[in-house]
């Protein structure tokens, strides 16, 4: 019984640890900053919140800042994704996430023209019991268009390793599973067994199983 217990105690904390696994989880990745003419580029604005914090009013200005500094808005979030007037309208696309903790956009066909410097800029507007803060967060990415793509080993090296490491960790996790479902079926045959074997016994036999031998 003890065994029993131990085993499905290790398959719940093997339970949560996949749904830990699971759960969507916000990490702070930086912009790439070199695009190839011709293809599409993502300008990645990532601004994390805590759990209680999901629920703010949220607005996202980007701007593009030519080299005299004088910042232009190209594109708006506010409640809904909108293209402003300008040389980049009709190729940018709202890539952000559901909840908002992702604010990235996506430059369609790149010319060489959008070579400089890009700004997110996020506005959040918490709601909570006694007051309502607000806090203005700004990512600045430096965008270098070339004609030919670059060879980067270091990136494809990195992304080679961690697929490598989430199909360990899936496989590993399965076989834990498997071994946990094994122990626990096994543990159900001893007893289903002792039980049998404990019918099986003539009712007399049963009797004297109970009764203390006396000289």
């Amino acid at each position: 019984m003890r065994t029993r217990t131990r085993v499905i105690l290790h398959s719940l904390l093997l339970l949560v640890l996949v749904v830990q696994v699971s759960r969507p989880v916000c990490v702070d990745v930086p912009s790439e900053t070199e695009a190839v003419v011709g293809n599409p580029m993502k300008l990645t604005c990532i601004s994390c919140m805590k759990r209680e914090e999901v629920n703010a009013e949220t607005r996202v200005d980007w701007y593009y800042i030519p080299p005299d500094k004088e910042s232009i808005p190209i594109y708006l979030f506010d409640g809904q994704p909108r293209e402003l007037e300008g040389p980049w309208r009709g190729r940018l696309m709202w890539n952000g996430s559901k909840d908002l903790q992702e604010l990235s956009i996506s430059i369609i066909n790149v010319t060489m023209n959008d070579t400089g410097t890009y700004k997110c800029v996020v506005f959040r507007q918490f709601e909570f019991d006694c007051y309502s803060p607000s806090v203005t967060n700004s990512l600045v990415i430096n965008l270098v268009v070339r004609e030919e793509a670059s060879d980067d080993t270091t990136a494809l090296y990195s992304e080679i390793m961690m697929y490598v490491l989430l199909v360990f960790l899936t496989c590993w996790l399965l076989v834990e599973m498997v071994y946990c479902y094994r122990k626990i079926s096994k543990s159900d045959e001893q007893a289903q067994d002792t039980a049998t074997n404990y019918l099986a016994i003539p009712s007399e036999n049963k009797e004297n199983l109970g009764v203390p031998v006396t000289e």
